[in-house]
């Protein structure tokens, strides 16, 4: 680990202290607390205010039970959250994750990791997360309704289009955005459409809001490429996961003249050298829900890998967009060694403290997530601005607008790596600029 300034020891350990056994956390913590050193050698009324204690406490925390009925009559329980982080900028704004693996410890490392992402977009708006460790896969659609409503019957009484407006993430894709706002407006008795992001375009959503995070991500690479004299056009890109980001990530590169050979989802990988068949992938994943190893049976020049890992496949960028700590040191000495250009993080945190020292220690390239996928959370709130002025834009003008958010963050990020010490450093430059917006702002409305 990289040695923390003075100051930020003791606020470490207290993160520790009081949140144990949320190792997802901490790492999250650590990660933006190495970066600050230099901001508090120029900013010590940071210190003295104990601005970096307070972000690093949520605001409020809610912790809720979930009972449901399956569809064999059988009462079922799961848990839910709703960690609302931060709110100097604006509203809590981040998304709800449906899987197995969530507990309090994944939920506040994800609205940690959002308070800098939502000010990185220069959008006002704060940082939260949510979710449950409900797990879809496998469930009717009457199954999934009947868990949402529950969920939203709880939950309805800590959001609003000027308090929390979740969307979605891992496990919660339109259906179950359709179910919650459905429940919403029921307990209610009002169309509050900002309340909510991720919506169907035929009831308040947003054009390119589907393709956002995936589109954003590219844009993202595209922008550090071009800082570097070089573009997309005939570069090898292995991309993990095969969800809606790297579907869109696939989509985005592909248009932009780039050869993506490889995806992948829990089971294992697959490697296209003909290029990934988009339509196809489409088709397996968003209309029958099926797996990779479907695509290969499917399509000639696919190759399966049962398990293993997608990154001992050769790439020019590399883009984790599965989940959180999915590459290792071992993966990134291999694309070190594979002479990979740029890994850029579509996920939230897929990549490991030690995989990002080797990545950087070998002139990769490192991109992190709350920069790269930060299109996803920019175009919610595109969504918030077309509900509050009854508006809808097209597709064209809504992704032009992602296209300069991706372009400006880019640019703050290096600006400030620069103006801190640390020039090309994207780490450095997205927490430190997403943190000195927020710190000023929770400067200037005192002691809350």
């Amino acid at each position: 680990m990289a040695a923390l300034h003075d100051a930020l020891t003791p606020v470490f350990d207290e993160v520790i202290q009081r949140n144990p056994g949320e190792a997802e956390f901490h790492q999250a913590v650590r990660e933006v607390l190495e970066s600050l050193g230099p901001v508090l050698a120029k900013r010590p009324e940071y210190v003295d205010a104990e601005i970096i204690r307070r972000l690093c406490e949520p605001e409020r925390q809610i912790i809720f039970r979930v009972p449901w009925t399956d569809d064999a009559g059988r009462v079922q329980l799961n848990r839910g959250f709703r960690v609302e982080f931060n709110s100097a900028l604006g509203p809590y704004k981040g998304g709800l994750r449906f899987h197995p693996s969530v507990y309090l410890g994944i939920v506040k490392f994800l609205g940690f990791e959002q308070i800098f992402k939502n000010a990185l977009t220069g959008m006002p708006i704060g940082g939260g997360k949510g979710g449950s460790d409900f797990d879809p896969k496998g469930r009717s659609d009457a199954e999934v309704m009947r868990f949402c409503q529950s969920f939203m019957t709880e939950l309805h009484r800590h959001i609003g289009e000027h308090t929390d407006v979740p969307a979605g993430d891992i496990g919660v894709g339109g259906r179950e955005i359709g179910y919650l706002f459905g429940q919403y407006r029921r307990i209610t008795n009002r169309h509050e459409s900002g309340v909510l992001t991720g919506k169907g375009l035929t009831w308040g959503g947003s054009q390119v809001r589907t393709e956002s995070t995936g589109y954003g991500t590219v844009f993202f690479v595209k922008e550090a490429l071009a800082a570097r004299g070089q573009d997309l056009e005939g570069k090898r890109v292995v991309i993990s996961g095969s969800g809606n980001v790297a579907i869109y990530a696939t989509e985005k590169a592909q248009a932009l003249g780039a050869h993506v050979v490889a995806c992948s989802d829990s089971a294992g990988y697959i490697v296209d050298e003909a290029g990934i068949d988009l339509e196809l992938l489409k088709e397996i994943k968003n209309g029958h829900r099926g797996r990779v190893s479907d695509y290969a049976d499917r399509r000639g020049s696919a190759i399966y890998v049962a398990g293993g890992s997608i990154w001992d496949v050769p790439s020019d960028i590399a883009l984790p967009c599965a989940t959180q700590n999915e590459l290792d040191a071992d993966a990134a000495a291999k694309l070190v060694a594979h002479r990979t250009l740029i890994v850029a993080e579509g996920a939230n945190m897929p990549t490991t403290p030690d995989a990002a020292r080797v990545l950087r220690d070998g002139g990769v390239i490192f991109a992190p997530g709350k920069a790269v996928n930060a299109g996803g959370v920019a175009t919610s709130a595109l969504e918030m601005q077309q509900n509050a002025s009854r508006d809808s834009w097209s597709f064209e003008h809504t992704e032009q607008r992602l296209s300069e958010i991706m372009s400006s963050i880019h640019q703050r990020c290096l600006e400030t790596a620069d103006e801190y010490g640390t020039p090309g450093d994207y780490v450095a430059g997205a927490n430190i600029a997403g943190f000195t917006q927020v710190a000023d702002a929770m400067l200037a409305q005192g002691v809350i």
